[in-house]
């Protein structure tokens, strides 16, 4: 039973290494990480009572 928890710390540890390394090294590779820039307007209405 140890050894299953250290090896799904193991696990834990290196997918975090992972997808910290693929973020800051993504946009190297041609992974693009930035929003669509689309303006969106909506009306708001206020009650004057």
């Amino acid at each position: 039973m140890g050894r299953l928890v250290k090896l799904v710390i193991y696990l834990l540890v290196l997918g975090f290494i992972g997808l910290v390394s693929y973020a800051y090294l993504g946009p190297f590779f041609g992974a693009d990480f930035t929003p669509p820039k689309t303006q969106i307007r909506t009306p708001v209405i206020l009650n004057d009572g």
